[in-house]
This record gives C-alpha cells, sequence and structure tokens, in this order.
C-alpha cells in the first residue's frame, strides 16, 4: 500500500508540473475533448501521460531519453504490459507536438474513434 501511495503523490506531482508539450496538448486540445481523458493517469504500476478510459487509450509524449537504449527497453516493457491489459499505446514525440500539433491531435482522434467502432462491435 505504501508504494500505491507513492505513486498517487508521483502523479500529482506530474499534473503539477507538466511539460511545456504535455501542457500544449492539454490545454489546447485533450482537455476539451470528448471522450474525456485524463492526466497523469495512474494504470499500476505505471503513471500514463493521458488516459481515456472509454477507449482505452494512453497517450505518452517521449523526451529525449525515451530514445536511448535503456528508455527503449522500459517503454517495450511498459507498452507490452499496457497491451495485455487491454490498453492501446500511442507515442509522440516532444518534438511532434511541437513541429505537427494539428498532426498529433488528429492521429489521437482517428485512434480513439476506431477503438470506440472496435469495442460497440464486441458482443
Amino acid at each position: 500500500m505504501p508504494e500505491y501511495k507513492e505513486l498517487l503523490s508521483r502523479a500529482r506531482k506530474l499534473r503539477h508540473d507538466m511539460t511545456k508539450e504535455e501542457r500544449h496538448l492539454w490545454y489546447d486540445f485533450l482537455r476539451g475533448y470528448s471522450p474525456r481523458f485524463s492526466r497523469q493517469k495512474l494504470v499500476a504500476p505505471y503513471i500514463l501521460d493521458f488516459y481515456c478510459s472509454t477507449a482505452a487509450l494512453a497517450v505518452e509524449l517521449d523526451g529525449g531519453q525515451h530514445y536511448e537504449d535503456a528508455g527503449k527497453a522500459y517503454d517495450e516493457h511498459r507498452t507490452a504490459y499496457l497491451q495485455q491489459q487491454g490498453i492501446q499505446v500511442l507515442r509522440f514525440s516532444n518534438l511532434d507536438v511541437i513541429r505537427n500539433f494539428d498532426g498529433v491531435c488528429r492521429q489521437i482522434d482517428i485512434e480513439v474513434k476506431k477503438r470506440l467502432t472496435e469495442k460497440s462491435r464486441q458482443p
């Protein structure tokens, strides 16, 4: 239980200390998006940058550390775990958000609609 409380505390801190790219995506797109997204959502043992429970979709923004060998291995393990939980993960670099914000938003919208259509077809 103490570990869970630490994760919750960390998620709260991350919500407060968002990167400028996270802040841009949140305030200029995801905050008003329907279905609703949460930011810094705890899906133990991980904290997702943004998460839409209706579509079971995580959106992750990656800084430079994610492109180093250790970061890539960690992200692969994390993504595999989330996919086992039924959560699809979309990853964008911080540079994508800066240089192609509209494209990032379009891709998120496409994936949400695709996931919702797939869920509606399930028995």
